[in-house]
């Protein structure tokens, strides 16, 4: 590590509490903190070449070539020129070198953009534009609508009422709804005052650098008073600031202290479990390498003691060398002459294979989003064949299985369904683009966005349904929602939460608009009336209550409450008069909680004036008390919700992306497990869980796990995996793998009866990460199918993803899309970004990104295991045709006086992995395919050979290397004993050295060549042109090589002079060649017929049932709509955090006052000109049979029917 990476080390260690003074570089400048530039580059114009090269050395292959070369220009040793390794070597450098730079520029030019932006600084008492990168701690900074956030800041004040600011941070955890944050009243008061800001002079004492995303902790000293700070009042790097005209801030974290840059990761360099098994492999082969040099050097050792000494009469050794310093010499000559078993040119070959799937998924149309604009991306070359061999998968959940946009799709009102569109047999239909969309013209304030398509409904508002109108009453009245207007009737909402803002929007495009609120007010407009209700108390929603009440007074004095939550709670509170209505209701919630919609039920309730101000006095009383504040206050809320008038009930979608239940089923299929890691709540989580099939109701139990202690959480993982397996043994099984070298512990896989489902907490999985309890929930969760974690933070999403790793000994992938998601992406051994309006975080630290969840089936079942496939068959091949080629020169070494000298033509030696060869398996490695794409689809499982390494592994590899012994033996003695003794025609002799190097290297060409045929399951014209114009090149050289006139030109490099001519025109040469290929792939042809026929595979079954279908594509399935109902309760309509109902009355969280407007509303009612009503509204049926009218009318008259207003003067 270099100085100055431990001097971070030690400056990390040392800080213990950051401290900073306003306006004062010189004192923030003494503790040496961290600029705002950040740097995200490996090499610089200087370090480049150094570090690269020493890089590229750390791989054993090439410092091994390297030693090789060294070794080539000793001339005692070398049999071989130079250049056989040199030109492969320098390639193969020069062209990581280049890929490398290349990453590294882009990487350049992407902290050059950021550390370039400009922002105004206070310095010397003015503003000034400055670079990003030159902003420091302590400096205040002023930042305007639409900028993004440039360091970590304390928000001092803004443009806005009381200081408040809206900030988005789909950056930071992909959530598109905005944040609120406010400003202490101290810091608040300078405004935007130049002259004053420059003159604050506080102090911040905080936490040092982290990477908490949600807790921050710090105190500000001003003016002699000391100030609370917490994460409220902090703006993060990677946030934009929306709604706001401007705001000041502090900078406390600049560059990479920031917790957005905290929360990167450390960029590890990620390898396929292929290069892992392919280094051990190369080891072993080297092993063997030495084992065989080592055989021939005692060879030649002995050799030279028995038959070379009579020959030194003749010929005396040099400097009088004896046989032991002969055979020392022949070791490294072997050296040379056999490291062919691991040849440059594989290296070179793999990354052209990558580098050419990798450019598929570029080019893949099918992973193409047009509404976005967005194509798949290959981020890294370097793992596509880990791609096909994922086990797990870890997924956020919002934005990246949902799209973080909530629908009011469906309601029930008294007893009615609203939201199914029928045809005129009565049958619903399928709701597509093309479905006829409600008319809302009617309704000048209506949101144009908003869609709906049961036209009964708008006509039920429209006859003034009192129900109905009660229904959207309480949605306008029951929230927390702040209301903007910069433009007359152009509202815009703020919620805290998608879901809520869905609901006010319903309401509002059905006549009843939210348009703006005071402390004790809430302005709506009814049906084009402008009315003003008094806002008398909000009791506010938490995760206990799991319900949201508000008490207000009518214009004309009625005191009502309104009340929203779970349909458990509520009904729980319901008068008994509702019984029938809500057994009615209860089916509509299971209809509408089998289509995985997140269900609200709303009741109300008229209140006694007397009643309520001891109520109100009491309220006030707890609201006041130190003690048990929260208790007495959850006593009076309980006391005045009860006796409640059942309304109905709202189903809202959260809208998955398209396709994400298909891929979720098609995966599982492929024994993929998913697991869903998200910060959201639980009741949410499992609600998409069910939405996207990753839960069903057909599973066997679905355990829930939320102990507030250790031991708590023990009991209920232990009482799960009881449930699954009642013989499990309290100990894990685990089994030795040897991974490099070492002994790796690998949890074993328990086999269970059913299907299981497991959820847990965030507080919860703390508890079940630590060391003493980690085996336990990994356990645990292995057994189930599907697992969600909820309220989880990046560093847990890491630590679970870092726990599978390490255990489970399984490829994983994680996929998100938001800077909460980083850390698992790059700790994870592929890392999937979700490009999309969350921000473009995840993208940036990825391995692969796309638009679309969809897209991670064609990924992995298509692009995956085709990469796996072909990696795997060119590993195989490539092997077979170098250990057969290398082997020949080890049988040759022992008719040869073990005296290092080759058995092929020099040329063809340098040639064979480079020109030979080169081209056909390289056309195998890129365009074969098992079965198609479409297939792939059919038959999930085709996938599940890739996650059990069936098609490369060490078995394989020695299977591969026996079959290449087999191979040598009958290349090398077929040909010898054919031309052993044998004359010509014209009486010659054939048996020259010349002429035998000629008939074995092709014969080995040949056989090697049907081979790879044999291996291809996918013939294309381009793999045709490779393979004939590979032999044609062959014999196209070697005449060429062999002729007269280049042995005139260089007679010491081309020595064959006619040996081909004269060889390869005679009749038993060709015969041999014929003898050898037949003899060679005889064993492969048969061991593959019976093994197809005793112990098919998956793929030998799938590919006959391809070759029965004449390989045309299956017709796609036809998916019919089946109307589900679930009794189970999908997640309640409600934000993910406690709701802002304190500030909403305290008037700490609302914007300047509305001025009155107009309604803007022109007809209402049934006074509306040209309206006729028609539809299930107006009784109509094209049946002659009522619709809903059965159920309706076994519903008791509730006392809203009595009090039916008519506007119209004529009735």
């Amino acid at each position: 590590m270099s100085s100055f990476g431990l001097d971070c080390v030690r400056k990390k260690e040392r800080e213990l509490e950051r401290k900073l003074r306003a306006n004062d570089r010189e004192y923030n400048l003494s503790f040496k903190y961290a600029t705002n530039a950040i740097n995200t580059s490996k090499y610089n114009f200087f370090t480049f070449l150094p570090l690269n090269l020493f890089e590229q050395f750390q791989r054993i292959a090439n410092a091994y070539f390297l030693f090789l070369l060294v070794l080539q220009v000793i001339p005692e040793i070398s049999s071989l020129s130079w250049f056989t390794t040199v030109v492969p070597l320098v390639l193969v450098l020069s062209v990581t070198a280049a890929k490398d730079a290349t990453d590294d520029i882009n990487r350049h030019r992407s902290d050059d953009h950021v550390n370039n932006r400009r922002v105004q600084v206070l310095i010397d008492g003015k503003l000034r534009s400055e670079k990003w990168m030159d902003v420091q701690v302590g400096d205040i900074i002023k930042l305007e609508n639409n900028q993004f956030v440039t360091a970590d800041l304390l928000l001092l004040s803004s443009s806005e009422p009381l200081n408040l600011v809206y900030i988005e941070t789909a950056e930071l955890d992909g959530e598109t709804n905005l944040k609120v944050r406010q400003a202490l009243p101290v810091t608040g008061d300078l405004c935007g005052d130049v002259n004053k800001l420059a003159d604050f002079n506080g102090e911040v004492h905080c936490e040092p650098p982290n990477n908490r995303l949600d807790r921050f902790t710090g105190t500000l000293s001003y003016a002699g008073q000391k100030y609370a700070l917490d994460n409220e009042k902090i703006l993060l790097r990677g946030c934009t600031l929306r709604n706001t005209e401007w705001c000041f801030g502090l900078v406390l974290f600049g560059g990479p202290e920031t917790k957005l840059m905290q929360n990167c990761g450390k960029s590890t360099f990620k390898r396929t479990s292929v290069d892992r098994l392919l280094n051990v492999l190369v080891l072993c082969i080297f092993g063997f390498l030495a084992f065989m040099c080592t055989v021939l050097a005692v060879g030649n050792y002995c050799w030279e003691l028995d038959e070379g000494a009579p020959f030194t009469a003749f010929l005396p050794r040099q400097n009088g060398n004896d046989a032991a310093f002969s055979s020392f010499l022949t070791f490294w000559s072997y050296v040379i002459i056999l490291n062919t078993v691991v040849p440059i040119s594989l290296y070179v070959s793999v990354e052209i294979i990558r580098l050419g799937n990798s450019f598929y998924i570029d080019w893949d149309r099918k992973m193409y989003h047009g509404r976005s604009d967005t194509p798949a991306e290959a981020r890294t070359t370097t793992l596509n064949e880990e791609l096909g061999q994922i086990k797990y998968v870890f997924s956020d959940k919002t934005g990246t299985l949902t799209q973080n946009i909530m629908t009011f799709n469906k309601c029930s009102i008294h007893g009615k369904s609203y939201g199914d569109v029928l045809d005129y047999k009565g049958e619903r239909l399928e709701v597509n683009e093309h479905t006829e969309t409600v008319d809302f013209s009617f309704n000048p304030l209506a949101d144009p966005r908003f869609t709906f398509h049961d036209h009964a409904l708008v006509e039920a508002v429209k006859l003034e349904t009192p129900e109905v109108h009660a229904f959207f009453r309480l949605l306008a009245l029951c929230h927390t929602v702040m209301a903007e207007e910069k433009k007359e009737g152009e509202l815009l909402y703020q919620a805290q939460s998608p879901d809520e803002g869905a609901l006010v929007t319903a309401a509002r495009n059905f006549g009843f608009v939210f348009r703006s609120r005071t402390p004790d007010s809430v302005s709506i407009v009814e049906m084009g009336q402008q009315r003003t209700y008094e806002l008398l108390a909000i009791l506010d929603f938490n995760n206990v209550r799991k319900r949201m009440s508000v008490i207000v007074r009518s214009p004309e004095g009625k005191l009502s409450l309104y009340c929203k939550g779970a349909d458990t709670i509520i009904y729980e509170r319901l008068h008994q008069s509702c019984s029938k209505l809500m057994d009615v209701t209860t089916e509509h919630l299971n209809e509408f909680a089998g289509e995985g919609l997140r269900t609200l039920a709303l009741a109300y309730k008229d209140l006694d004036e007397d009643f309520f101000t001891q109520w109100k006095r009491r309220h006030h009383e707890a609201s006041t008390a130190l003690d048990d504040r929260e208790g007495k206050l959850d006593r009076l809320y309980e006391e005045i919700e009860k006796d409640l008038l059942l309304l109905g009930a709202t189903a809202i979608e959260d809208k998955l992306q398209d396709g994400v239940p298909q891929t979720i089923e098609q995966l599982s299929k492929a024994d993929i497990k998913i697991w869903v890691l998200t910060g959201d709540k639980q009741e949410t989580a499992e609600n998409i869980g069910y939405s996207c099939n990753l839960l069903r109701e057909d599973m066997n139990d679905i355990f829930i796990v939320s102990g507030n202690s250790p031991e708590d959480v023990r009991q209920e993982l232990r009482n799960a995996r009881t449930s699954m397996k009642p013989d499990a043994t309290e100990d894990s099984v685990f089994l030795l793998q040897r991974t490099l070298g070492k002994s790796v512990a690998a949890l074993v896989d328990e086999a269970v009866n059913g299907e299981y489902g497991l959820v847990i907490n965030g507080h919860s999985l703390a508890y079940a990460l630590e060391r003493s309890m980690e085996l336990d929930f990994l356990r645990t969760a292995c057994m189930c199918k599907a697992v969600i974690c909820c309220r989880v933070t990046p560093l847990q999403k890491a630590q679970v993803v870092e726990l599978v790793k390490t255990y489970k000994q399984a490829v994983t992938l994680a996929i998100g899309d938001g800077a909460n998601d980083v850390s698992m992406i790059k700790v994870a051994h592929i890392g999937v970004g979700i490009s999309g309006q969350e921000g473009m975080q995840a993208v940036l630290s990825s391995d692969y990104s796309f638009a679309q969840f969809r897209f991670l089936q064609r990924l992995l079942l298509v692009h995956g295991r085709w990469s796996y496939l072909r990696m795997c068959k060119f590993l195989r091949y490539f092997f077979y045709k170098n250990f057969t080629f290398t082997f020949i020169h080890f049988w040759y070494a022992f008719f040869c006086g073990f005296s290092a000298q080759t058995v092929y033509d020099e040329w063809f030696i340098t040639l064979y992995n480079l020109v030979y060869t080169a081209l056909p398996v390289l056309g195998m490695s890129l365009f074969d395919q098992d079965v198609n794409d479409m297939w792939s689809f059919q038959h999930p499982q085709l996938y599940v050979p890739g996650q059990q390494n069936l098609y490369f592994s060490k078995t394989a590899f020695f299977k591969c290397a026996l079959h290449s012994c087999y191979s040598s033996l009958v290349l090398f003695f077929i040909p010898y004993a054919a031309v052993n003794d044998a004359v010509r025609g014209d009486a010659k002799d054939v048996a020259d050295y010349q002429s035998f190097a000629v008939l074995t290297q092709t014969c080995l060409l040949f056989a090697v060549t049907i081979q790879l045929g044999l291996e291809m399951s996918y013939w294309t014209a381009v793999n045709s042109v490779f393979v004939v114009g590979s032999l044609v090149m062959y014999f196209a050289v070697t005449f060429t090589m062999h002729s007269n006139g280049l042995f005139l030109v260089l007679p010491a490099a081309f020595p064959f002079i006619g040996t081909a001519r004269n060889s390869l025109s005679q009749p038993n040469v060709w015969l041999t060649i014929v003898l050898t290929s037949v003899l060679c792939i005889l064993p492969v042809v048969t061991y593959r017929f019976l093994f197809i026929q005793l112990r098919p595979t998956v793929n030998d079954k799938v590919m006959f049932k391809v070759r029965r279908a004449k390989a045309t594509p299956p017709p796609p399935p036809r998916r019919t709509r089946i109307r589900r109902t679930s009794s189970r309760r999908s997640g309640y309509a409600f934000s993910h955090a406690q709701g802002y109902g304190d500030l909403v009355t305290s008037g700490r969280f609302l914007r300047r006052p509305a001025v009155p407007r107009p309604s803007g509303f022109s007809h209402t009612g049934r006074a509306t000109t040209g309206f006729s009503p028609m539809g299930r509204s107006a009784g109509y049926s094209p049946t002659g049979r009522a619709q809903n009218v059965k159920k309706a009318q076994e519903v008791e008259v509730t006392s809203l029917q009595m009090y039916r207003t008519i506007r119209d003067a004529a009735l």
